[in-house]
């Protein structure tokens, strides 16, 4: 980890016999083979600096709107470069300069061959941490009040394969209209996000204002690492995250003992000028919801693939709301489908309204 973004220390040049460092709050740090300790705990101190500098603008120590902000990494910034800077610690690790997005796909155990003694009761396999992203959310925009037209990406990087794990992803050419406080609508996770050891969420997001590029007005950009000692578990909390042109919210938990649940909605039988659907996903115990989808449906089809994190044994609850092809509600029509979590293998059930039938799938995996 350079103590600048111009530095490039190789590994392995100033070793230290030291394997780990205290952070403080008590949490063991193991050194990566090969790397220097001294830059590590450089790196800490920039990163604790940049988090205190941010709450010292907004009053003593801690921010006047009370919003939790997320400490953006040092030589993080893709505008500049800086973030493609580096070439070892956390840039390294993470394969930073590998811009493609994961192959690893949803589903990967759902149906293995080497369960003993069964699927259900299965010893080779376990339940894991993992992140889950509950939304993001624009907190707020520099421009003044109004609407605008925001592009770039949210992506989660962990150690299954660093790649890009894209929750947000927009061009230039397909921006999402947003007005401060809109939910910004999530297209993944792709897969589940594990959390074994630290998420990196990279951001690179803008609002467009002109007809070129540099006309553009930076909303966020860098780098924010959750881990998995400090992050609360199963406790949603949201980090906003500062730049530019305003800042972004996101809500996010950790699940220890978790596997993925891969949700598929088809929709069929559809009657007359169809619906309007808001799906929401939530877990036993927990009030906070995601939302899966909010938009009309006029013929039948299959909407996107959802996939959500939920603790093993728990129970995943599905709600659907119906309104009509406006948007207005057809009798408060309302129904639930729960699912209780498990290693491997999946469930369905039939939702039945007048306007349409409904096949819902869960696909577990570890």
């Amino acid at each position: 980890m350079p103590r600048s973004c111009e530095g490039k220390t190789g590994a392995g040049e100033g070793s230290s016999p030291y394997e780990y460092i205290i952070l403080p709050g008590g949490h063991r740090f193991d050194i990566p083979e090969g790397e220097d300790k001294q830059e590590w705990i450089q790196y800490f101190d920039d990163a604790s600096r940049a988090s205190r500098e941010v709450i010292a603008r907004h009053g003593d120590g801690r921010p006047a709107d009370g919003i939790n902000r997320a400490a953006i990494l040092p030589c993080s910034a893709h505008r500049d470069g800086s973030i493609y800077s580096v070439t070892n610690g956390w840039h390294k690790r993470y394969r930073i300069s590998d811009t493609n997005e994961t192959q690893l796909e949803p589903m990967a155990l759902s149906n293995p061959s080497d369960c003993k003694p069964n699927h259900e009761t299965c010893q080779i396999h376990f339940s894991r941490p993992m992140m889950q992203i509950y939304s993001i959310q624009l907190g707020n925009i520099s421009t003044g009040t109004g609407s605008v037209q925001v592009y770039g990406y949210i992506a989660a990087r962990d150690t299954l394969d660093m790649l890009r794990n894209y929750i947000f992803n927009r061009s230039r050419d397909d921006p999402i209209t947003l007005e401060q406080g809109s939910l910004i609508e999530m297209i993944g996770p792709k897969r589940g996000i594990d959390m074994f050891s630290a998420v990196l969420i990279e951001y690179d997001m803008r609002i467009k204002k002109g007809e070129q590029e540099a006309d553009d007005i930076q909303l966020i950009d860098g780098v924010s690492d959750f881990d998995e000692l400090t992050t609360p578990s199963r406790k949603p909390f949201l980090s906003r995250i500062d730049g530019v042109g305003g800042a972004v919210d996101i809500t996010l938990a950790m699940f220890h003992g978790a596997v993925e649940a891969t949700i598929q909605v088809d929709v069929s039988q559809v009657h007359g000028n169809g619906f309007s659907l808001l799906l929401t996903s939530s877990v036993s115990g927990l009030e906070k919801e995601i939302q899966l989808f909010h938009g009309t449906v006029s013929q039948s089809r299959g909407l996107r693939r959802f996939v959500v994190s939920v603790v093993r044994d728990t129970w995943m609850h599905l709600k659907f709301k119906f309104g009509d092809e406006r948007g207005g509600v057809i009798d408060e029509v309302e129904r639930c489908a729960s699912f209780k979590a498990k290693m491997h293998g999946y469930d369905s059930q039939q939702i039945n309204i007048v306007e349409a039938s409904i096949l819902v799938k869960v696909t577990w995996s570890t």
